[in-house]
């Protein structure tokens, strides 16, 4: 498994509430007594930080009473890494939020589409089809996105992959995206994927109608660690929302699963992806 350094940094910044709350602080009375900015521990307790310093955590630690050796080595070791640049920093300019982080770090991820086909599983013509479909990229940015996003997939090829569970609405194949040739190419490389045993792909039908994820695309993401809570991603045209109450867990888990029933069984999808990948040969 693959770990990321957001994820990392998010169970710090967990950690770091934990003890403040054992030690009976408030964030404003901890800031006072090391003299810091207000809002410094509250950002950090926020995950609002990016490249959180060993000598801050050391300082929390003391003020805290963490003694135990280990342990404040271990979080002084967690705020190192969480240090590090994943791959995904040489493309900030590209990712609107965090996901990709986050994706590299998980165990399992769990994703459904209402209109397109999910970025990880999507080929690289598909890709170009749905950029400029959204007409808000210059012809010279394409590039730069589809290489972006196909480095996002790598993961997926990566030695312990995580586990890939995607739903797709059927009205996303059935959208012309590209053309038949494009078309074509994605709902064979559907099928490959879904032949890999780390990826399952259930194609939700038309015919069910009315079902409880109409309200849109979501992604749930589960981590190996218990120290890492799961995640919901939720995407905009504009904006990226993260939910991470268990209230909204169990919302959106539930919803996934009542999603997952009414869709086609894996098999079932595949039959359905070469049925509609042998109609577009005669467009």
């Amino acid at each position: 498994m693959t770990s990321s350094p957001t994820v990392k940094r998010r169970r710090l910044s967990a950690a770091l509430r934990q003890l403040r709350l054992e030690a009976g602080l408030t964030a404003a009375e901890a800031a006072k007594r090391l003299d810091w900015d207000p809002s410094k521990i509250t950002r950090m307790e926020r995950d609002e930080w990016k490249r959180p310093a060993p000598h801050d955590i050391r300082g929390l630690l003391d003020l805290y009473g963490v003694t135990d050796e280990r342990r404040r080595e271990a979080l002084i070791t967690l705020a190192r890494e969480s240090r590090q640049r994943g791959w995904w920093a040489d493309y900030q300019d590209v990712f609107r939020s965090s996901l990709p982080d986050f994706e590299a770090g998980a165990s399992m991820i769990r994703t459904y589409e209402a209109v397109v086909v999910p970025g990880l599983l999507q080929t690289a013509a598909y890709m170009v089809a749905v950029f400029r479909g959204g007409q808000v990229l210059n012809e010279s940015l394409f590039e730069r996105h589809v290489e972006a996003r196909l480095a996002r997939q790598e993961i997926l090829s990566r030695r312990n992959p995580p586990t890939l569970v995607a739903v797709i609405d059927e009205a996303a194949l059935l959208k012309n995206i590209g053309g038949p040739a494009v078309m074509r190419d994605q709902m064979k490389h559907l099928v490959e994927m879904a032949g890999q045993p780390h990826i399952t792909v259930q194609v939700l039908p038309n015919s069910v109608g009315a079902h409880p994820a109409l309200d849109g695309p979501f992604v749930i993401l589960d981590f190996p660690s218990p120290d890492d809570p799961s995640l919901v991603h939720l995407s905009t045209l504009t904006d990226s929302l993260w939910l991470e109450t268990p209230e909204e867990i169990r919302r959106f888990t539930l919803t996934y699963s009542q999603a997952q029933a009414s869709a086609m069984s894996p098999d079932e999808s595949v039959r359905h992806l070469l049925e509609l990948h042998g109609k577009l040969q005669h467009e």
